[in-house]
């Protein structure tokens, strides 16, 4: 009747938190560029008097490039895919779990 109530819980150092459903600090590369993009909107149409569709356009890519970084290459993925697939775009040679598709080690012959 006095058991102790058992619950999972992440240690501090396996969670980086989350917020806006966002792992970690993640939310601050959306928002912070949303602020920034609508502020460069404001100053270029209030206080430059550029046109409306102008100034959309040049503050588009401020908010929409951190906000697809983090979308596609950062939410809900492991640590460093970013970096791997880059990594694997430039080089053209990744790894792969098919045998046949590894590099064979120098000195050594393929045994298939």
């Amino acid at each position: 009747m006095n058991e102790p109530r058992i619950t999972d819980t992440n240690s501090a150092n396996d969670s980086k938190g989350r917020a806006f459903g966002l792992e970690g600090n993640d939310f601050l590369y959306i928002v912070l560029p949303l602020v920034a993009a609508f502020g460069l909107y404001l100053v270029l149409n209030v206080g430059l008097h550029a046109g409306m569709g102008v100034s959309i356009l040049v503050a588009l890519p401020v908010m929409l490039v951190p906000l697809l970084w983090v979308l596609l290459l950062r939410h809900n993925k492991p640590a460093g895919y970013a970096e791997d697939f880059f990594d694997d775009l430039i080089n053209g040679e990744g790894w792969s779990l098919v045998t046949k598709a590894q590099p064979v080690p120098p000195g050594k012959d393929r045994h298939d």
